[in-house]
């Protein structure tokens, strides 16, 4: 693990390069502090535009990445083709040198690798869009012969929803009720993580690695909207080299 950012351990092949970010080694303060890649959360643009800069010489990208407008949706684009800046939570690529990308801050980022295809893609996971497919919507474009693995997110003993969001990941699927445990008459305590796992086993995916750190309880290394509210943005990435 680098200090500034972590390595997925998955089984890929030595040109599929993966990261996701830390919030250290930026150059922003405050509650940004420090290495915050979102311009839409109230930082300083040109704190902002430094710090993708330091992420880009520091993971020595092929190309600068492909960010979205994410909206909790399950629209996905090909990176290599559409526009930046364009509303989606999902994108993926069959090219060499195109960077996918997703930010977050306690939501679930998924990387995806199509060991037959050797397509790539990257998923933004928060409860909304995993509910409305974004996961089922990947696959979909990716082929279901994928590995996936599972980035930070908010951890389970932190994660607390109304019963409304529990009633409607069982009515998606059943299996998910194992997902949530009560607490008191009108709240449960979600684990977003088995949630991605039970959705990605659903359709097929049987390779899932990740899933254990939690943004939440590690303020350290992590933002986390839900813990600290106004606050910085990490990035998962994929790319081929």
């Amino acid at each position: 693990m680098n200090r500034h950012w972590l390595t997925p351990d998955w089984p890929v092949p030595d040109n599929i390069k993966a990261a996701s970010t830390l919030r250290t080694g930026g150059s922003s303060t405050g509650c940004f502090s420090s290495l915050n890649l979102g311009l839409h959360v109230g930082d300083d643009a040109g704190s902002v535009a430094e710090n993708r800069d330091r992420l880009k010489h520091g993971l020595k990208l092929p190309s600068d990445p492909f960010w979205l407008n994410q909206v909790h949706g399950s629209v996905v684009i090909d990176a290599a083709s559409a526009i930046p800046g364009r509303s989606a939570d999902a994108s993926y690529s069959s090219m060499p040198g195109v960077v996918c990308s997703v930010m977050t801050a306690d939501c679930l980022p998924v990387l995806f690798y199509n060991h037959k295809t050797g397509l790539i893609a990257v998923a933004h996971g928060g409860w909304r869009g995993l509910l409305n497919g974004v996961i089922e919507a990947t696959l979909a474009v990716t082929g279901p012969d994928c590995i996936a693995w599972l980035g930070p997110a908010i951890g389970p003993q932190a994660f607390d929803v109304g019963a409304e969001v529990r009633e409607a990941f069982v009515q998606k699927d059943v299996r998910l009720q194992q997902a949530f445990e009560r607490l008191g008459t009108t709240k449960y305590r979600a684990d977003i993580f088995a949630i991605g796992r039970c959705i990605l086993q659903r359709q097929g995916v049987n390779q899932i690695y990740g899933g254990d750190c939690c943004t939440y309880s590690d303020p350290d290394r992590f933002f986390s909207y839900r813990r600290d509210g106004n606050t910085g943005r990490m990035a998962t990435l994929i790319w081929r080299d």
